[in-house]
């Protein structure tokens, strides 16, 4: 490459690489310039080294851009001259062709006749000078702009009315900065007064003036904490953190001899977790509707200072049945829309994705969290399920009073029959005529157990009690009331549902037991059954059905009573989807209010109800709250029977016990400070009272009779039994 190429190359470099500095520099100098106001000279220096280094930084990483390459295409497309043979000025004459070399020297003859033109880009002045004329400004303002006025003429007047006495401290300005913390997304503020109330976790700084200056000066809390104040200039500082609520004072030295100062209270607010509302479904229960693919879920989850921006929705399968149940457990995550401190989340579900199926449970929960640091808090919403049954319409949700199942034993009893009744027939070639018609009577048996079975739900007369099928060992032939012998025994298929058709079996139509039993059911056909009116009517032509099924078996013709049985089912299973009654929930029949006796101000028959005596307590550590407030009863100082170290000691063993523990510190602190302040020792004696360990409730002794109420007594004694 010769020197000439070099030198431009470089040249281009150096070029490139001033510009991001002149056109960005106004941007550190501007900011440099404005922390050298506000801050420190240290800081501005501090500024304005390191955006010089980024430009720095940017300006390099632009240079690379510049290569033999760039050169190559930049002198090719700007001297046609050159044939396109500038890449020959790169290379050294050794690794050249004897035609190489001569295409070479004609180049560089004609660059040494007629120079290149200038590769460099040209600066953006105009930019460059609004950037410049822009920092000037900002520097300019910051130049003029006035300066915080000095801390201590910010401090509120201090409100503790302490006497002026000459060489004792005395507070005379006060300011309490509060900065919550950074997720409740509070602004800091500053109180004129000591007493604040602030999230827990908020960074407390104490400004505090005294005339005179004493030498020391510090916090202390009612639990014996001390926080000392640093000296700044005239002011005093101090810095602390709140982690629960707490009593403090301010005390400086050289005034041990005076009355206590007042003391202050600090209130720290706790971070609630957070709440989760379900909106979508409207029930904890849900079922699969004929045809829906997907699931709609909605939750709302509200917190005082922020919901996370995702919540985690936990989902469980559950299928199989009795003790064959696996679960299936999968999270997934949902991205809430809205304010931070209320934000609802949604999911649309898709069933077959989750692989549910019929007979399948699909619980869902979700799970939030808070914004709180260092760690958050979490709720979880209420469980909701979505049930896949395997008939639609066996289940009910939503019911407004109590359940109870009935019939669950007899739809059984009538596929048992069809299938009996399909079975013979196919045997009928194979089976002489007789052996035949016996056990098509004895499925007609069955058949007629049944219908008076479901008859009895409605009101329906029995036809005497159910007699079970004839059996082959019977003592003698039982005619039946249409006449019809049974002379042999039932074969297996029947003798497989025997437990449904026996009329004295356990097992079997349990609930209709319990009814029959305790209730004469068939007085009123309307008051005989729980169901309702178009349920009974449905049933009403199931047993017409199984009149006719009954009819054609006995008659042994199977394959004439095979439609009406299936009939009878289809009508069974519409009744199946009912087969839950509701019994309305009947609340107690209160006496009417009386209007007129209402706001007369009438106080007859009304006991008194002044507050009686403290029950002694046992001479331990509770009777500390016992003793002071006895000896506040009366007109004497305090210190001669109120030992207020030791309640203070039993308090602070026992702030949990006490509704508002700082409340009652403080009202120690008043009458310790003023033992002859008669308000204030009745606000610690009313505040003891709810303080104090209450005796447990005890069920008093009834009284012995008099003579009128042992008359009373025996006479009842002497009634005749009912």
């Amino acid at each position: 490459m010769t020197l000439s190429a070099f030198d431009r190359l470089a040249q281009v470099r150096r070029h490139a690489a001033l510009g991001p500095l002149v056109l960005g520099a106004p941007m550190p100098v501007a900011l440099a310039g404005v922390v050298w106001r506000f801050a420190s000279p240290a800081a501005a220096v501090s500024v304005a080294l390191a955006g010089i280094a980024v430009l720095a930084a940017l300006a390099w990483r632009r240079t690379r851009a510049f290569d033999t390459t760039w050169l190559v295409r930049q002198l090719d497309a700007r001297r046609k001259d050159l044939d396109d043979s500038s890449d020959l000025l790169l290379a050294p004459p050794a690794s050249l062709t004897p035609l190489q070399q001569l295409q070479q020297a004609r180049v560089r003859e004609r660059l040494r006749s007629q120079p290149a033109p200038d590769l460099r880009t040209p600066w953006p002045w105009p930019r460059i000078a609004a950037m410049w004329l822009v920092a000037g400004l900002v520097i300019a303002v910051a130049a003029w702009w006035p300066t915080r006025a000095p801390m201590t003429s910010t401090l509120a007047p201090a409100d503790e009315e302490a006497p002026v006495i000459p060489g004792v401290p005395r507070l005379v300005g006060q300011r309490l900065h509060i900065a919550p913390p950074s997720y409740t997304g509070q602004p800091a503020r500053d109180e004129a007064m000591l007493d604040a109330k602030a999230p827990v976790g908020s960074r407390l700084a104490w400004t505090l003036r005294f005339e005179p200056q004493p030498t020391r000066a510090d916090l202390v809390f009612h639990d014996g904490q001390r926080i000392a104040l640093r000296r700044d200039g005239d002011t005093w500082r101090a810095t602390h953190t709140l982690a629960k609520s707490t009593l403090y004072r301010v005390v400086a030295a050289s005034t041990e001899a005076q009355p206590p100062s007042k003391l202050r209270r600090l209130d720290a607010i706790p971070d609630r977790a957070p709440q989760v509302k379900v909106l979508a479904p409207d029930r904890g229960l849900s079922l699969v509707a004929v045809g829906q693919t997907r699931w709609a879920l909605a939750f709302e989850a509200r917190d005082d200072y922020g919901v996370a921006a995702t919540a985690t929705l936990k989902l469980t399968l559950a299928q199989g049945s009795g003790e064959n149940i696996a679960f299936k457990e999968q999270a997934m995550t949902l991205h809430g829309t809205g304010p931070a401190t209320l934000r609802r989340f949604t999911a649309s579900l898709d069933l077959a994705a989750l692989g549910m199926a019929v007979g399948d449970d699909l619980i869902a929960q979700l799970t939030v969290r808070d914004t709180r640091a260092p760690t958050s808090q979490s709720a979880q919403s209420p469980g909701l399920i979505l049930r896949w049954p395997a008939d639609l319409g066996q289940e009910s949700t939503g019911l407004e009073g109590l359940v109870k199942k009935v019939m669950p034993a007899y739809f059984r009893s009538q596929r048992q029959i069809i299938i009996d009744a399909e079975a013979l027939q196919k045997q009928k070639r194979s089976l002489a005529t007789d052996t035949f018609v016996t056990r098509s009577d004895a499925i007609g048996v069955d058949q007629r157990i049944l219908r008076l079975r479901y008859g009895q739900f409605l009101g329906e007369e029995a036809e005497g009690e159910p007699q079970p099928p004839p059996t082959s060992d019977a003592d003698d032939d039982h005619a039946d009331d249409d006449g019809h012998d049974h002379a042999e025994a039932p074969t297996a298929v029947q003798d497989d549902h025997d437990h449904a058709t026996s009329a004295t079996g356990a097992s079997f139509g349990r609930e209709a037991d319990v009814l029959e039993a305790y209730g004469h059911t068939h007085d009123h056909a309307e008051a005989a059954t729980l169901l309702d009116p178009e349920t009974r009517a449905t049933l009403k032509k199931a047993l017409d059905q199984m009149w006719q099924s009954e009819l054609h078996l006995r008659q042994g013709q199977p394959d004439r009573a095979l439609p009406f049985a299936y009939k009878a089912l289809e009508y069974i299973k519409q009744v199946q989807q009912a087969t839950r009654i509701y019994l309305a929930r009947v609340g107690p029949e209160l006496p009417p209010i009386d209007e007129t006796r209402r706001m007369g101000g009438d106080r007859k028959g009304i006991a008194s109800r002044a507050l009686g005596p403290l029950t002694p307590m046992p001479d331990d550590v509770d009777a500390a709250p016992a003793r002071a407030w006895r000896a506040l009863a009366n007109d004497r100082a305090p210190a001669d029977g109120a030992d207020l170290d030791a309640l203070h000691t039993w308090l602070r063993t026992n702030e949990a016990r006490v509704p508002d523990a700082l409340d009652l510190f403080a009202a120690i602190d008043e009458v310790r400070g003023d033992p002859a302040c008669a308000p204030c020792r009745a606000r610690l004696r009313a505040l003891l009272w709810s303080a104090s360990p209450q005796p447990p409730a005890q069920a008093p002794r009834r009284a012995a009779p008099d003579d009128a109420g042992r008359r009373y007594l025996d006479a009842l004694q002497q009634e005749p039994a009912r």
